[in-house]
């Protein structure tokens, strides 16, 4: 997402601090912010209404375009997501929470967190981690194929144009957007040749040339302003890929930037989703010789619609996985094999199984600064059985959300952009900081993963595996950056000794240890039975864990938190017999991280021991970096994230790999506190795309009468076809307004295995006070397990049944 030219920092401070309001009255004074508050550039009301309190907070200038949605604060605090006036100078919320009545300040949020007050709020929370020590376990190699370098082809640019108005989106209710893309072809490549979409993300949709200014309330573009070419920024990897004889074809999205806060019930991905599956059928006919002339003379006979992969950069991540999920669910869908959501939003834990997916997260992002995408690659892995993909997350250090795309990079862009990263003088990630990349080194990363990524799955490059596979490969392309990845092997490439998301009755805890799965954060997931992890983080601190825009309360990546108090603590997980040879795999491979609130060195023993009693015994500090704490001491730094620790097998000659018995890891420092996933023995590669094997689970929308008192509105989940095992979706209600009926509240439905529908109960707290109308309330289903989501969104309609 690219902002206006001035800095965000600025930007942020017309959220104002304003004076401490006293007894709240029905449409009472609007309270001035006082001079020398945060930019003293707006004013902010609160309002009794209904049991609750409407929070309204109006800017002079209008708020900065991003990625991430915009929350109210009130004295530091959030209260939620917040409703964006069409023109995007007022905020709103409400509340039945009283405090607000007294409140004295209302600041825009980001990502959980009032971005000047949370250096502060973080210093008081964690402790200051120590400096990472020297890596022990060696350089990583450079991988044996360069993802940037140039193939055998010359490209030819070119772009087709339908219009402004070119196609209604079901997405925002009806509005129109654009059909217009950027092509890159390879000269003289024979055959249908593979091809790659790529989408970008929220951004300004117009600007004044004149006046050096941007909009974003209105598309068509007003009178005076031109649309902003977000969608010319890929160049770099889109004409890598046309080099090695793929078709790239970069879609605009203007007119859905424009409308998706104000008009979409998801922020935009339906919509998103609806303008890249509309520029497939386009293609499609096209290759066939049908539709459009411009169109017809570019692609004719040169497209494999059966070999497709999709990239979109931040909304347009989350775009491109609703896309390949409502391809999934067509009767003839095409053969969509690859996906890479970069630096993604994801509002709402939709899963993509059965699909080869790597996502990139940008560790200076000062836009999505949760590196919510994270929730991509968690929620994922365990969600289909016999999985035949593999997926990865990486984790590129220095790069900001913005400099991916040269549109949105001051310097070379054609109209106005900033650093998304914010505080200029951060010892990390601000813009001198050494550890910063430059928007070229940045671009150039960019341009080697995406490239890389299509290269390896599409082309079947298998050169290009050790950037991804988390056996720390490097490229000299990528140039000094440090990036580092983790990945989970297809499901016939692996063994899963612990998943860790639940503590087998089989795995003993021995010695001076505790070990419990945790999940989510901040006791927002009760439901699960499961305690918070990342208990002294900030959202923006832990990716796994930070909390969904709609699925608020759905509890997020159940790891095992394990800590120590002196060397003698284990924890011992047991092979069983039929499956303790595992000479046919590469490596043993898991993830972990430091706890947050581990001090001095943590280190770990992986003790791998056969049945006749010979053990081999490793520490990860020899083989990883991933106990090393990450840079950063004020929030959304340093980040909590689960690195890769691989132990070779080649490695383990002190035992035979036919005959393992269990795997122990121990404490290797006299004390300490880690989170630990995914144990499993992998042979890494990048798989198949299977995903439309899967049903579709879709929710159901209901309207009910508001009753006398307390009861319940029964809804529906449906399958598209039936399941050989049951289906589990989370589904979370979401209350708004002053004294909502139900409650914000997250449930987990089953669907038996055969069945194609199951029925589950909202809490309804009728009265007898006469309301002026319905109270609508959203409910999203999310994070499925043995299926995918279809209609993710629908609606519970509670009516007033309280005669005047």
């Amino acid at each position: 997402m690219r902002s206006p030219v001035r800095a965000w920092t600025k930007a942020l401070a017309t959220a104002v601090t304003a004076a401490t309001l006293s007894t709240p009255l029905l449409a009472g004074p609007a309270h001035a912010a006082p001079p020398g508050s945060a930019g003293g550039d707006g004013t902010w009301t609160v309002e009794p209404v209904g049991g609750g309190h409407r929070v309204t907070l109006h800017l002079n200038t209008p708020l900065p375009v991003r990625d991430a949605v915009p929350e109210l604060a009130a004295d530091g605090r959030s209260l939620g997501p917040a409703e964006e006036s069409p023109d995007g100078m007022t905020l709103t919320v409400v509340t039945p929470d009283p405090a607000v009545a007294t409140a004295g300040s209302v600041d825009v949020a980001w990502n959980g967190e009032v971005p000047e007050a949370t250096a502060a709020a973080a210093g008081k929370a964690a402790p200051t981690p120590p400096e990472s020590p020297a890596k022990t376990h060696g350089k990583p190699a450079p991988a044996p194929v360069d993802p940037a370098a140039p193939g055998p082809y010359a490209v030819t640019h070119d772009e087709y144009d339908l219009g402004d108005t070119a196609i209604t989106l079901e997405g925002l209710g009806g509005r129109q957007a654009e059909i217009r893309a950027k092509v890159y072809l390879p000269d003289g490549a024979r055959g249908r040749r593979p091809l790659v979409v790529f989408l970008h993300g929220r951004h300004s949709a117009c600007y004044n040339p004149a006046a050096w200014t941007t909009s974003n309330t209105q598309w068509p573009c007003p009178a005076g302003q031109q649309p902003i070419a977000s969608y010319q920024g890929y160049d770099g990897p889109a004409d890598v890929l046309a080099s090695h004889g793929y078709a790239v074809v970069s879609v605009s999205a203007n007119g859905v930037n424009a409308a998706d806060n104000p008009y979409s019930e998801d922020r935009g991905a339906l919509a998103r989703g609806e303008v890249v599956m509309r520029h497939l059928d386009l293609l499609a006919d096209a290759d066939r010789g049908v539709g459009d002339a411009k169109l017809v003379s570019l692609f004719k006979g040169r497209l494999d619609m059966s070999d497709v992969g999709l990239m979109g950069h931040s909304r347009g991540g989350e775009g491109v996985v609703k896309a390949a999920l409502m391809n999934a669910g067509r009767a003839r869908p095409y053969g969509i094999r690859a996906v890479l959501p970069l630096a993604p939003t994801d509002f709402a834990r939709a899963t993509l199984p059965g699909t080869p997916m790597a996502v990139i997260l940008p560790y200076c992002d000062g836009d999505v600064s949760n590196q919510q995408g994270q929730h991509f690659y968690d929620d994922s892995r365990y969600a289909a059985d016999g999985d035949p993909a593999f997926r990865s997350s990486l984790l590129v250090m220095g790069a900001d959300h913005n400099f991916f795309n040269t549109e949105w990079t001051p310097g070379v862009a054609h109209a106005p952009a900033s650093d998304d990263w914010s505080n200029r003088n951060d010892p990390v990630c601000g813009g001198t900081a050494p550890s910063r990349l430059t928007a070229g080194e940045q671009y150039a990363v960019g341009t080697a993963y995406i490239a890389g990524f299509f290269r390896l799955v599409q082309g079947g490059e298998q050169g290009l595996l050790p950037l991804f596979d988390g056996s720390g490969g490097t490229t000299a392309s990528a140039g000094r950056a440090v990036v580092h990845a983790v990945a989970q092997a297809p499901a016939g490439r692996r063994l899963d000794v612990a998943s860790f998301t639940s503590l087998a009755p089989s795995t003993r805890v021995s010695g001076a240890a505790t070990a419990v799965v945790c999940a989510g954060m901040l006791g927002r997931s009760p439901q699960s039975g499961l305690p918070s992890c990342a208990s002294t983080l900030t959202t923006a601190q832990a990716p796994s864990w930070t909390p969904a825009t709609y699925a608020n309360n759905v509890a997020s990546t159940p790891v095992l938190r394990f800590s120590w108090s002196d060397p003698t603590g284990t924890v011992t997980v047991p092979l069983d017999k039929q499956v303790q040879n595992v000479s046919r795999y590469d490596a043993l491979t898991f993830r972990t991280a430091r706890d947050e609130t581990a001090t001095g060195d943590v280190d770990l023993a992986v003790e791998v021991v056969d049945k006749r009693g010979a053990s081999q015994t490793i520490r990860v500090s020899e083989v990883s970096d991933a106990l090393t704490a990450f840079p950063g001491t004020a929030s959304p730094l340093p980040k909590t994230w689960l690195r890769t620790v691989r132990v070779p097998l080649s490695a383990l000659t002190g035992v035979k790999p036919q005959q393992i018995s269990e795997i122990r890891i121990s404490g290797a420092s006299r004390q300490g506190a880690v989170y630990l996933a995914d144990l499993a023995f992998t042979t890494m590669a990048a798989g198949e795309a299977r995903t439309d094997t899967l049903p579709q689970v879709s929710v159901e929308g209901a309207t009910v009468d508001e009753g006398d008192g307390p009861g319940t509105a029964t809804m529906t989940v449906r399958l598209s076809g039936r399941s050989a095992t049951p289906v589990t979706v989370q589904i979370q209600t979401i209350a708004t307004g002053a004294a909502p009926v139900v409650a914000s509240a997250a449930q987990e439905v089953v669907v038996p295995a055969g069945a194609l529908e199951a029925s589950f109960r909202v809490p309804v707290n009728g009265d007898t006070a006469v309301a002026s109308a319905p109270q609508s309330y959203q409910v999203v289903a999310s994070v499925p397990v043995g299926a995918t989501i279809g209609g993710g969104f629908t609606r519970l309609v509670v009516t007033d049944d309280d005669a005047v």
